[in-house]
């Protein structure tokens, strides 16, 4: 006699195949969220550092895709290209050997600059030539141009006594200018001159003055030229001893004076 089908096995069958397949179906579900995970932005990659920075020239590829044209840390991208590039923007004139003068200094061919103050150095001497007398008689004033360039003196100075620091604290002499006044050129090292002929004098000791009056002795005296400054100076050997406060000058010039 055959058994008859029973209904609990088949029932039971029917829940192992039902979880089976609702198993594999949690498996599948899990596998394609773990994979959407990974594709998120920030998922981590082994070319980001501990706090989600690329280090330095390492750009994932990820990155590079995302966005085009980004320079990429390390790379020539981040170096400025094109006309910003300064053998691009820099002028022609700029090239070497056909740079413009700059403004201190004078154009090719044009005229050179005044010689300032600080590019001068001055001393002074007794003249070899000068008044008969027991007074300095005569100095010659030496101004040679320190600086880089050649620049111009040019006129008659003023000259006034004075002690050996108080420049400011002088007592301006009569000045009698003699010969034509022309600008001179000095170069770099280059010299130019004055001389002064003081009123002379005469006698022994104290001396004495033929106008009646008392003679004068400096310790230095102050020269200015025109345009060029200030200038003191102290005889190399003596004293500047005259009478009458008077000089005779000459215009500076490039020709030694005797």
């Amino acid at each position: 006699m055959s058994r008859a089908p029973d209904n609990r096995d088949s029932g039971d069958n029917m829940r192992y195949v039902n979880g089976m397949r609702g198993s594999a179906v949690a498996v599948v579900v899990a596998s394609a969220a773990l994979a959407v995970a990974g594709c998120q932005p920030g998922g981590g990659s082994a070319d980001t550092g501990a706090d989600g920075v690329t280090p330095s020239g390492a750009v994932s590829s990820a990155a590079s895709s995302s966005t085009p044209g980004a320079p990429k840390p390390g790379s020539s991208a981040s170096t400025p290209s094109g006309p910003s590039t300064p053998s691009a923007s820099r002028p022609a004139s700029s090239a070497p050997g056909a740079s413009a003068p700059s403004s201190s200094a004078p154009a090719p061919g044009g005229s050179a600059a005044t010689c300032s103050a600080g590019s001068l150095k001055a001393t002074a001497r007794q003249a070899a030539v000068r008044p008969a007398g027991t007074g300095t008689g005569a100095a010659v004033v030496e101004f040679t141009n320190v600086s880089g360039r050649t620049c111009v003196l040019k006129g008659h100075p003023t000259v006034a006594g004075a002690g050996n620091g108080s420049p400011e604290m002088n007592v301006p002499l009569t000045v009698k200018p003699t010969g034509a006044a022309a600008p001179v050129k000095v170069a770099p090292e280059g010299k130019a001159w004055v001389k002064l002929t003081f009123v002379q004098v005469q006698g022994e000791a104290d001396g004495y003055c033929v106008s009646g009056s008392a003679p004068v002795v400096y310790p230095t005296m102050v020269v200015r030229l025109p345009g060029s400054g200030a200038h003191q100076v102290a005889l190399d050997d003596g004293q500047f001893a005259e009478c009458d406060d008077t000089v005779t000058v000459t215009a500076v010039s490039t020709v030694r004076p005797s």
